[in-house]
């Protein structure tokens, strides 16, 4: 099984005692679904029902035990918004496969990182990706990981040698397939952190502690077999996976509609066509949402929406107001984290909690505490650090011991690197992040992994990526750098690009300068750097 860091056995013990953990398998939520005949998945034209989809899952999972896959093995996945997305998933989970899955705008360079923690056995991939275009990617793999044997192409009807078809491995039969899941407390699946260095980190989440998550959420939001849910943020991202995401609506029975995008064009229609009643965004899709209805006019084709759930980024309370009378829906907040800890606004809450806050934690044993800069409590309502535990925080993060003894205290509470308020009944207030990481528009930039890539190129002598503030995104990148000569920023552009990293960590705006500021002790004054980052937006006229 895979190493990963445990909860203690009191708590443990604790937490199934209260039914927390109910030592259940996650691929049960469709699994008690098996014999449903209401629609549970529409992508597109295709339309599945909770039994054809629990039929495509096995026949998957029988063709990948076929092929070699064990329980107890690892799998890098990178699918977008589409139905293969849901049915990789469980099919991996049904034979004890842990996947990582990587967001579909993610490059080389992320998906490297990922492979060289896991070490897969399996790659699942989608050929139109531009990655997998050839087979250079998958080479390099092959040749990094001596274990992986399974290549599995979406989009592709060709069977190379090194590779098979996902949708013939869908096509097969399943014979006589028995389920095997890895044990409720051993590691499900790994989720993607935010990032806060140079390298992306991964958490395991075990099915006890995820499917509590997903189970608690539900009744909080009001998730029910009536609900229709549209999931148009990366199918991957915990957000949309389970707060209460897809597969809190798969497990009460109701109906998941995917799009490819946020965007207005996308997802109005959908809306319009298939009834839906709940969704989730994240600010600056909320905008772009906002400004369409009022050059439009009219948010008819909302009239079906009752509920939107906003996270991901700040959310300010402006922008929050104006979701009623613009849209037609309550609003719910969402402040969670792939670490664990979920809070949310509750239905009924006055408008002060509803609009200026992010909510409260699932859970009576989410224990929740604010530190200051020297680890000590501080007062309700003031600022300071969320420390976190609970029956669905993890504990650590995967193969990262020295990192985690400085994020975990001597009592397994996790600093999240947010800067909170709390208040004495138990909800949160987003101030900001204590961590060098930038929320662009709910994607998170580690300033520290660009900033390295920037130095690799032989004109650049210095490099620091700041955010600096956008209406619409929240937060945007600008780089600083000290150059040898005159180069211009969309070169250093191109030169990031060629590196393998996502468009979205690509800096907005590329500053060069004679030096960069330094603090006393001679770090680079990132401080500063924002000032004069604000300053010039200002000076030139820019959205603050």
């Amino acid at each position: 099984m895979i190493e990963f860091n445990r909860w203690p056995v009191d708590l443990a013990e604790r937490y199934r005692q209260k039914g927390y953990w109910i030592d259940q398998p996650l691929s049960e939520i469709l699994d008690i679904h098996h014999e449903n005949n209401a629609i549970a998945l529409i992508c597109g034209e295709q339309v599945w029902r909770y039994r054809e989809l629990n039929d495509a899952v096995n026949r998957l999972a029988a063709a990948l035990l076929r092929r070699g896959a064990r329980r107890g093995q690892t799998a890098l996945v990178q699918l977008g918004n589409e139905a293969e997305f849901y049915i990789v998933f469980f099919a991996l989970l049904r034979v004890g496969v842990a996947p990582v899955n990587a967001l579909f705008s993610h490059q080389r360079s992320e998906l490297t990182a990922y492979a060289q923690q896991i070490q897969p056995d399996i790659l699942i991939a989608d050929r139109e990706h531009r990655q997998f275009h050839d087979d250079v990617l998958i080479n390099q793999l092959k040749s990094d990981h001596q274990n992986l044997n399974i290549v599995v192409l979406h989009h592709t009807d060709s069977s190379l040698a090194q590779s098979q078809s996902l949708a013939q491995l869908m096509s097969e039969d399943m014979g006589d397939f028995v389920p095997t899941p890895t044990p409720a407390d051993e590691v499900a699946f790994f989720q993607l952190s935010g990032g806060s260095t140079g390298t992306p980190k991964l958490i395991p989440r075990t099915h006890n502690d995820y499917y509590y998550s997903i189970r608690a959420s539900n009744p909080i939001c009001g998730v029910n077999s009536y609900t229709r849910y549209l999931c148009a943020l990366p199918a991957g991202h915990n957000y949309p996976l389970s707060s209460p995401g897809a597969l809190g609506v798969f497990y009460a029975g109701g109906q998941v509609i995917l799009t490819p995008n946020p965007s207005p064009e996308s997802c109005f229609p959908a809306i319009y066509q298939h009834h839906v009643n709940m969704t989730a965004l994240v600010p600056p899709a909320v905008s772009i949402w906002l400004e369409c209805i009022n050059l439009r006019g009219s948010a008819d084709e909302l009239a079906s929406l009752k509920v939107l759930l906003v996270g991901g980024a700040p959310f300010g309370e402006t922008l929050a107001r104006r979701i009623q009378n613009a849209l037609g829906c309550q609003l719910q907040q969402v402040f969670g984290m792939a670490e664990g800890l979920v809070n949310y606004t509750r239905h009924g809450d006055d408008d002060i909690h509803t609009f200026t806050m992010q909510g409260r934690p699932i859970s009576e044993d989410d224990e929740v505490w604010i530190a200051n800069s020297q680890g000590q409590p501080v007062p309700y309502g003031e600022p300071g650090l969320l420390m976190t535990r609970g029956p669905y925080t993890f504990r650590g993060y995967y193969r990262s011991p020295e990192y985690n003894q400085r994020v975990f205290d001597a009592n397994g509470f996790y600093c999240s690197g947010d800067v909170v308020t709390q208040y004495p009944d138990g909800y949160l207030k987003v101030i900001g992040r204590e961590k060098d990481q930038i929320n662009r528009g709910g994607e998170k930039i580690a300033a520290e992994e660009i900033e390295h890539l920037l130095l690799r190129h032989p004109a650049v002598t210095y490099a620091a990526l700041v955010a600096i503030p956008d209406r619409l995104m929240g937060e945007k990148t600008c780089a600083y750098v000290v150059t040898r000569e005159t180069i211009k920023p969309a070169v250093l552009r191109r030169w990031l690009r060629e590196q393998g990293i996502a468009d979205y960590k690509l800096p907005d705006r590329v500053e060069t300068l004679p030096e960069l500021p330094l603090t006393p002790v001679g770090k680079i004054n990132k401080q500063a750097l924002r000032a004069l980052a604000a300053a010039n937006l200002e000076h030139q006229g820019d959205a603050l």
